[in-house]
């Protein structure tokens, strides 16, 4: 999908959610969670020719491949964190949607301890004794 097309497509969801949410809120937000399903699948193969692009650009420079995807699973768990608390706000559970983007904070912070613990021991090793 285009952005063309993604947009046309989460207008006339949101006009559809707006018209069936008097009637029949529970239906409204799924349809919204499906809308906003539909369209995070639609980038995931862009996601992957980007993700891939990335990862033949990491070899070429000689990235540590650990570390690269270390970085790919950070900005992974950075989308999905917003997206389910979006989806969980749209319902209007503010809490749990707090609760999801703190659980994505947290899992990011364990993921990056050893590359944080990589630089700061190169930094020291670059001071003087």
């Amino acid at each position: 999908m285009n952005i063309i097309q993604i947009a046309g497509f989460g207008i006339i969801a949101a006009v559809l959610v707006l018209i069936v949410k008097e009637q029949r809120p529970n239906i409204a937000f799924l349809l919204a969670a499906f809308a906003g399903i539909v369209i995070f699948l639609s980038l995931a193969g862009m996601i992957e020719d980007i993700v891939a692009m990335l990862e033949r650009l990491a070899a070429e420079s000689n990235v540590n491949m650990v570390f690269f995807r270390t970085v790919l699973k950070i900005i992974g768990i950075a989308y999905i964190a917003e997206f389910a608390a979006q989806v969980v706000r749209d319902a209007g559970q503010e809490a749990i949607a707090a609760k999801i983007e703190l659980a994505g904070k947290v899992l990011i912070l364990a993921l990056a301890v050893p590359i944080i613990s990589v630089i700061v021991g190169t930094v020291l090793n670059l001071l003087p004794a």
